[in-house]
């Protein structure tokens, strides 16, 4: 039985999902079980070497995503989507209105946090490209999904994953904590202009989870730190309340939540989902 049953046919967008195991495909799959018809959107191939292929959802892998969606008995569609590019976003609304005719959330999961060095290390080009995908492009999918939601009528739902980062800053993320402390700011005022229209936006605010490129978080902070992978996840599960690190899982069910009717008087919000670690 649904937990939402209010979700069943909506159109869900959720940028960054194309990566088995990720985040963006967990709230994905979360969505389409409780019946929306999601899109599985990605950028699909690499472009340059800030945007590599080890480190973004191919269009294989998305299709796979998508795949593995309707296997479970979900509806699900997979468009590339470059989040640098304002006419591919677009571009995306567009074709998921063709395809799915219309749109009734919005997920904005795209990220780049592998892109991790001292302050006096980082080029320009790692800046811009950090917060290009992390705040340049939700602002760029905001905009266009508020303008087809307000002409639509009937509301909607945007949901912008931002990090713990958002609250608290750690050594070496000068450009990440900066997009995600930048984002939960436009997820208020998105919030504010947006209310009178009955759409909410809020942000949730995860803290480690280990995906993909959380994998790659630990090796790279473990090494920096001079400790085992080991040493550091368990350094790290000791200081959250709760014992461990996150679950894909616990972001999706978050995510569901404030997609959901029974979310319709919550906006402006920066949920922490982080076991107690970050109560800011």
């Amino acid at each position: 039985m649904s937990q939402y049953p209010d979700l069943q046919g909506k159109v869900a967008i959720v940028t960054g999902a194309g990566r088995r195991g990720g985040l963006g495909a967990a709230i994905a799959a979360r969505l389409a079980a409780e019946g929306a018809r999601v899109v599985i959107a990605d950028i699909g191939a690499a472009a340059g070497p800030h945007l590599p292929a080890g480190a973004i959802g191919a269009s294989d892998e998305m299709n796979a995503v998508a795949g593995d969606i309707r296997a479970a008995g979900g509806e699900a569609i997979a468009l590339p989507c470059n989040m640098l590019d304002g006419d591919a976003v677009e571009h995306l609304v567009t074709e998921t209105e063709r395809q799915l005719g219309g749109v009734d959330i919005l997920v904005n999961n795209a990220g780049v946090g592998y892109l991790m060095k001292p302050i006096v290390e980082m080029s320009l080009a790692e800046w811009d490209t950090v917060l290009g995908v992390n705040l340049r492009g939700v602002f760029a999918a905001t905009q266009v999904v508020a303008r087809r939601f307000i002409a639509q009528g009937r509301g909607g739902r945007i949901v912008n994953i931002a990090s713990q980062a958002a609250k608290s800053a750690f050594p070496q993320a000068s450009a990440y904590c900066s997009s995600k402390h930048g984002l939960v700011g436009l997820t208020r005022v998105a919030a504010i202009e947006l209310a009178a229209h009955g759409i909410t936006v809020n942000a949730v605010c995860p803290n480690h989870v280990t995906t993909g490129l959380g994998a790659w978080q630990n090796a790279h902070f473990a090494q920096a730190q001079g400790k085992s992978v080991e040493q550091y996840l368990a350094d790290m599960a000791a200081r959250i309340p709760l014992g461990r690190t996150g679950l894909p899982s616990d972001i999706a069910n978050a995510c569901a939540f404030l997609c959901s009717e029974q979310a319709q008087y919550i906006t402006g919000e920066a949920m922490n989902v982080s076991g107690g670690e970050e109560y800011h």
